[in-house]
């Protein structure tokens, strides 16, 4: 489980065990069925939010291009947790081994800001459509459209590997138990055996930094939206407009809400079964709850869906 070092008295972890949803067998088995049953919704959902913007040609526009980042983003950000979760569940082996914990919370990392990012390009697309509706095709571009999304992508690579880098310079000789069910920051700054305050107070000016401007870029839109908004004469136009912001508003209050529950609360309401139940609610519920959302509040794709789903019944039919 660990390897001597030349300092005395102590040892570098090569190994981490993570903490389960239980320790009995019963419930180890509720929750890898639980789990795969969330994987597979998630995956399911997401997958057909990919599948029916790529078969159908009315929605090759800038809005469902981003919707398609962000499907994927999900796809990837729920595969790095729950798999390796439901294994610890299924085998009882709760060991994760240095490098698959480092790379998990680079994915983790890479994946929960790009979520952050994509919402905040997708707010801006709403921005332009609502108030610049005669402009839109020329400012969103196919060219300018991939350029974001690089952009953004290429950002969220650069920030996860800067903040692992900080996070795995610290010393870890024991206890190796994190107490969560994947690899997080905090869990692994709480059993570090050297000092985390330089490495809090860096990440911490990150995830100010990042989500700061997502968020006040995101309010800035909807604020100038909202204004538009109000300002066309019909009820109908009015109701219109928002119904095609209401998908985007609801899934970005969800996720940002859970974020800064988790890592905004203070210490005194920070206990394991807390600590677990809030990390579900941002690794896990955005993937599921995302493609729901859209799939519910979006008349086109759900459109998309139903002809989809003809096509495939026509095709077993003959």
């Amino acid at each position: 489980m660990s390897e001597r070092t030349g300092m005395a008295n102590q040892s570098t972890v090569m190994e981490f065990l993570l903490m389960g949803f239980s320790d009995t067998r019963d419930g180890q088995l509720l929750h890898f069925v639980m789990f795969l049953f969330i994987y597979l919704l998630a995956l399911t959902g997401n997958l057909i939010i990919v599948s029916v913007v790529i078969l159908n040609h009315h929605l090759h526009t800038p809005m469902y291009f981003f919707l398609v980042n962000l499907s994927l983003a999900d796809i990837c950000y729920i595969t790095t947790t729950v798999p390796k979760s439901m294994a610890v569940s299924l085998t009882d082996n709760k060991i994760i081994t240095f490098p698959g914990c480092v790379t998990q919370v680079f994915l983790i990392i890479t994946f929960a800001v790009s979520e952050l990012s994509l919402l905040t390009i997708m707010a801006y697309d709403r921005y332009v459509a609502i108030c610049h509706p005669l402009q839109y095709s020329l400012i969103l571009n196919w060219d300018t459209c991939n350029q974001m999304a690089v952009t953004s992508w290429v950002s969220c690579l650069i920030n996860a590997c800067l903040q692992t880098v900080i996070t795995f310079q610290l010393n870890f000789c024991g206890p190796d138990m994190i107490g969560q069910f994947f690899c997080d920051i905090p869990q692994l700054q709480k059993i570090s055996c050297t000092s985390t305050k330089v490495s809090q107070i860096i990440i911490c000016i990150f995830g100010l930094l990042v989500g700061s401007f997502c968020i006040g870029f995101i309010f800035a839109s909807y604020g100038y939206i909202i204004s538009a908004v109000l300002k066309i004469p019909s009820v109908e136009g009015r109701s219109k407009a928002f119904s095609t912001c209401s998908p985007h508003l609801t899934v970005f209050s969800l996720f940002i809400s859970a974020a800064l529950f988790s890592y905004m609360r203070p210490k005194s309401l920070s206990f394991p079964t807390i600590d677990l139940l809030s990390a579900v609610s941002y690794t896990v519920v955005p993937p599921v709850l995302n493609p729901i959302i859209y799939s519910l509040r979006n008349k086109d794709i759900q459109a998309a869906v139903w002809k989809l789903t003809s096509k495939i019944k026509k095709s077993f039919l003959t």
